[in-house]
């Protein structure tokens, strides 16, 4: 056997700034992988097509910012591969030739597409609005995998499912030519926290209930006051209990040293402190843990052209891997080359 790194590819959907649950998530799991494996990071801006085709306005912003969001928190170029989905064709043309060996009902199947269909119903639209873009999603996705040979794809619990129809469509494709070409991905999963939204909801940018990464102390600290707490405790001296604070625990949880943590604890079920209090302290910790990223963040805001670079680079480095994998996939299927 030998010594190659195994690789490993995930992506993001360019939709405007990162909060602290993609974070959380997903970026801290990307720093340490890319330690271990041959890495490649792409901005999916193909995918927010398939269902922002007509809100184009903010899409080159958006692409930096996620890109901007990465490199401050330490994803880093010159370990990992980094680049725009749209950068490397390569993935359009293998998607064609995945959707053509890919039958419907697998597509069909995807709980994305599943979930989508439940809403329309709920709000009584008709699927055949459904644009054939987003209807074949799942298939470009398996394309973006497939495209670097990848031996793993860093996902949730929730998102294994997606890596199941890629591994099927892989094994199909290796069926149908008789060969053994793909490699069949695994799920690497990722013990993703699940940081509320300071409403005690899913964390998200439409939600209004998030955090980003970028925010400024003055912004986290007016943000963080409406978090939620225990909805028992009505006044400071009624005594509460950590595991009824549906947000401001779990996020001591993630920034509190195991003496804070007691301290916290002590001071909540003794009524010797307050919510208001409790939270000042907490935001303290968040703004000092992301101080230095938030400044490494503004720095390289200031030099368009490195993330020009960073981009283009990847992008070129990406596409000699792709183009390798699909010549390959390419002569399998006797294409005429």
């Amino acid at each position: 056997m030998d010594n190659e790194k195994k690789r490993i590819v995930s992506g993001m959907r360019p939709t405007g700034k990162l909060h602290l649950g993609h974070y959380f998530g997903v970026l801290q799991n990307w720093v340490k992988i890319q330690e271990e494996f041959e890495s490649y990071f792409f901005i999916a801006d193909w995918h927010a097509l398939t269902t922002k085709y007509n809100q184009t306005e903010d899409m080159r912003q958006n692409v930096e910012d996620v890109l901007l969001d990465w490199l401050a928190s330490g994803i880093d170029p010159n370990k990992s591969t980094i680049y725009l989905q749209s950068f490397v064709p390569q993935t359009a043309q293998l998607h064609i030739y995945l959707s053509m060996i890919t039958p419907q009902n697998w597509v069909e199947r995807d709980p994305t597409l599943k979930d989508l269909a439940k809403i329309m119903k709920d709000k009584q639209e008709n699927m055949s609005n459904l644009s054939y873009g987003l209807f074949g999603y799942p298939v470009l996705m398996t394309a973006d995998i497939l495209l670097f040979n990848s031996h793993y794809v860093p996902v949730g619990i929730d998102q294994v499912a997606h890596v199941e129809l890629t591994r099927d469509i892989a094994r199909r494709f290796n069926n149908v030519y008789k060969n053994d070409y793909f490699v069949e991905p695994q799920p690497k999963l990722t013990q993703i926290p699940l940081l509320k939204g300071l409403d005690g909801n899913k964390m998200g940018k439409s939600f209004n209930n998030d955090i980003k990464i970028s925010d400024s102390a003055e912004i986290t600290e007016k943000k963080f006051k409406s978090a939620i707490t225990d909805r028992n405790r009505i006044r400071r001296d009624d005594k509460g209990n950590p595991d009824n604070c549906e947000v401001v625990w779990d996020y001591w949880k993630i920034f509190g040293t195991e003496d804070e943590k007691q301290e916290i604890c002590a001071g909540c079920t003794g009524a010797t402190m307050g919510c208001a209090d409790c939270k000042k302290r907490l935001v303290k910790k968040i703004n000092d843990y992301f101080a230095p990223i938030r400044e490494k963040r503004e720095e390289l805001a200031k030099n368009k052209d490195y993330l020009k670079d960073v981009i283009f680079e990847g992008s070129k480095k990406a596409r000699i891997k792709a183009q390798e994998v699909l010549d390959g996939a390419e002569k399998v299927i006797r294409m005429y080359k």
